[in-house]
């Protein structure tokens, strides 16, 4: 089997199982909060998306920074880096006493992630130009496949062992992670002798830096509208449901719609943007999550919401592998990770400004007026990628 094909496999497991155990996290979370002495709904709104929220803003920070460690160390030593720190510090989550403790260890897991932005530079730099869209697509399924499993292997083992319960198994799964990285990935990496050049210095020589600077706006926007709502869907869950028994679990099952829907449809539409061209993936995937959000406003319980989270997923599954896709297109290898570190950057701020935002537009004003926010910004993001993106791309033909 070829290297890049090998890697594929290892870096999907990989990604699969810090995706399933991260997303454990989120439709406990507000439980959690709520575990550790806050108790009114409002406020648990507000501590889930700042708690949500804060890892990614730190995360933001340091993408740029391991991406370009990536470059002169090789990416395989990122990913150990960061599935072993996480390991650490989620388990260590398990044991905190107070809302700002976990709130300080959700800051230093930020500081020391990256496993699934190392592996798309790895996968990224080592497929063959016409196979890039296919495999950034099949490598995008681990993680929209641990997101799938992740929410109700996390509701159950809250139900049925505990809230802490959770925490420790997400420092199983990235230890397995570390694990399989560690003896299965093989990178074929030669230090560069010089240092490398700055990033300023090779921006002026990219083909279509406007390009580039399209799909990390798009990158933004597109993580604002799903981290805006995805923190507090276990509040609006419990307001839709009449029995919150088994409001875990109904959250993860809910969470889990999305997933499933882009584990099915990003290979297929992967194969499609290497044979139409990833733009027009990416402009037609904009249009129908932006649209798809609006009647998630107005569901009357929690099997509709279900519904739409799946047709959502459908639309998402296109959007990050085409970025990803047209951002290799048009960067060199030897600044490749730094450029896939600025793009994650741009995703974690995006997360972070979307779950804060989030949080805050239901606390103040209710959750359904966050669903109209996320749509408007997907549409006029839409608008601006047809311009800048699909637009050039038809004059060029």
């Amino acid at each position: 089997m070829e290297i890049w094909k090998r890697n594929l496999m290892v870096c999907w497991f990989g990604v699969f199982a810090t995706s399933a155990g991260l997303s454990q996290i989120t439709p406990v979370l507000p439980l959690y909060i709520d575990f550790l002495g806050i108790h009114d709904l409002s406020e648990i709104a507000r501590w889930s998306g700042i708690t949500y929220g804060v890892t990614f803003i730190i995360m933001a920070i340091v993408s740029p920074l391991w991406g370009q460690a990536a470059d002169r160390y090789g990416r395989k030593s990122m990913l150990l880096r960061a599935s072993l720190g996480m390991a650490l510090v989620v388990t260590s989550m398990g044991y905190v006493q107070t809302v700002y403790q976990l709130v300080g260890l959700r800051l230093l897991q930020g500081a020391i992630s990256g496993f699934y932005s190392a592996a798309i530079t790895l996968v990224a730099t080592q497929t063959p130009r016409e196979r890039s869209g296919w495999a950034l697509g099949t490598l995008s399924t681990g993680a929209v496949g641990g997101m799938l499993l992740g929410p109700l292997f996390g509701g159950y083992m809250a139900e049925t062992m505990g809230l802490r319960s959770v925490f420790l198994s997400i420092g199983v799964l990235l230890l397995i992670a570390f694990l399989l990285s560690l003896f299965f990935v093989q990178e074929e990496f030669t230090p560069p002798v010089e240092k490398s050049p700055r990033f300023g210095e090779v921006w002026c020589q990219l083909p279509e830096p406007q390009v580039l600077v399209a799909m990390f706006v798009t990158t933004f926007i597109m993580q604002f509208a799903l981290m805006s709502i995805q923190p507090i869907i276990t509040v609006y869950i419990t307001q839709l449901s009449q029995d919150t028994t088994h409001v875990a679990l109904m959250a993860g099952v809910v969470f889990s719609a999305s997933g499933l829907a882009s584990m099915l449809a990003a290979p297929q539409l992967g194969k499609l943007a290497d044979r139409i061209g990833p733009h027009k993936v990416m402009l037609s995937a904009l249009i129908v999550a932006g649209v798809i959000f609006i009647p998630q406003a107005f569901v009357q319980n929690s099997w509709q919401l279900m519904g739409l989270r799946f047709v959502l997923g459908l639309a998402t599954a296109g959007l990050l592998p085409s970025i990803n896709s047209l951002v290799k297109q048009i960067s060199p290898d030897e600044i490749a990770g730094r450029v896939f570190g600025y793009n994650q950057a741009a995703q974690f701020l995006g997360a972070f400004g979307g779950s804060v935002l989030g949080g805050e537009v239901a606390a103040r004003y209710g959750i359904h007026y966050v669903f109209f926010l996320t749509s408007a910004l997907l549409l006029i993001n839409a608008v601006w990628v047809y311009k800048m993106v699909y637009a050039r791309k038809l004059s060029c033909n």
